[in-house]
């Protein structure tokens, strides 16, 4: 199988690193470029010492971003920089032929409008929203496979969507009042140098940001809505936890049929349980839960797998839903690559298991 070769812009970050130790290992892929503004001349081993013992390490160099040079160098080019900047480097990548796969903001929504409104500023390159494909494989897998620019959904939208996609899809649950309640681990927000998450303001504290409209909002309502075939709004409260990674997400949604008894419960789980099963029972890297068991972040951290439990509560008439997943890996980096693997036809836990 012949090898691809291809490139990290933004290599530095916390999904960059990610991504890094992904494509190192990958076995069809070859890691060609890395580039960072603040680390140019030095190695991967320098600025990653746990990655010293690949022979790739020690020669391997940080460069600047640059799209013409990048393009004669890979032929698929992650983006792992802030949204708003990511959309400079892929209107030239795409234009020179590269697979783009974007793991920032700037292509995961479908109107320009709804994009300025959420990220305060006009759109970089609208004319390359229609031909973007939203990255979630396991929804979108035919369409990733004929694309040049895959947007990577964001690590809160995955730990919502897949639960609430397929429901929505079968009609089980009622597209209004939708509550979710999310808890992520510090490097959610990304490398960088702020008061709100030094080690001091985050160790043994819980607290919600981004209320009541954190930026995510915009992609999940907007694949909701594609799912649900009309306007779905819901209420989400993200929380940082004093964890380095990870998500779990609560999800509080009323079914589309009333259960007010036992036997009302067990035939809507036993739907519910279908649809599921219809819906990732084949899936590599989605793990569906039993009997008691629920979603926790310990077994999904480093994994590119999301967990997924659900109760029927009776005495509320309402269903929860859970979902665990590694903001990085599964949120982020493993996702991205998994992307890559279904589009160049690769098996699609290649690196990834």
């Amino acid at each position: 199988m012949k090898m691809k070769k291809v490139a990290i812009v933004g290599a530095s970050g916390y999904s960059g690193e990610v991504l890094v130790q992904l494509l190192l290992n990958h076995p069809h892929a070859e890691l060609v470029a890395v580039t960072s503004r603040q680390n140019v001349g030095q190695t991967l081993a320098q600025i990653f010492p746990k990655f010293a013992s690949h022979p790739k390490s020690k020669t391997l160099q940080f460069t600047e971003p640059n799209a013409e040079v990048l393009a004669k160098q890979a032929e698929v080019v992650f983006l792992a920089l802030p949204h708003g900047v990511a959309a400079e480097y892929a209107v030239p990548l795409i234009k020179a032929g590269c697979v783009v796969i974007d793991l920032s903001a700037d292509f995961r929504l479908k109107r320009a409008d709804i994009y300025k409104e959420f990220y305060a500023h006009d759109h970089p390159a609208p004319e390359l929203l229609k031909q973007a494909v939203y990255g979630l494989p396991e929804i979108y897998r035919d369409d990733i496979k004929k694309s040049l620019l895959i947007a990577s959904p964001g690590c809160y939208p995955t730990s919502i969507l897949l639960p609430l996609i397929p429901l929505l899809k079968a009609g089980l649950i009622k597209p209004e009042g939708i509550i979710a309640d999310s808890m992520s681990g510090v490097s959610g927000a990304g490398r960088k140098a702020e008061i709100d998450y030094l080690f001091c303001e985050c160790n043994e504290s819980v607290r919600p940001y981004g209320v009541p409209k954190h930026r995510h909002l915009s992609e999940i309502e907007e694949q909701l809505s594609f799912a649900a075939s009309t306007k779905v709004t819901i209420q989400f409260t993200p929380h940082l936890i004093p964890v380095n990674r990870g998500i779990l997400t609560t999800l509080y949604i009323t079914p589309s049929e009333k259960f007010n008894d036992a036997a009302g419960a067990d035939a809507l789980g036993k739907k519910i349980a279908e649809g599921y099963a219809k819906a990732y029972a084949n899936e590599p890297f989605v793990r569906l839960l039993e009997g008691k068991a629920l979603p926790d972040t310990k077994n999904v951290v480093g994994t590119n797998v999301c967990e997924i439990a659900w109760r029927l509560d009776p005495r509320t008439g309402r269903l929860i839903v859970m979902s665990a997943e590694d903001n990085l890996v599964k949120g982020a980096s493993g996702q991205a690559v998994q992307s890559m693997n279904i589009l160049c036809g690769w098996p699609e836990t290649a690196g990834l298991v």
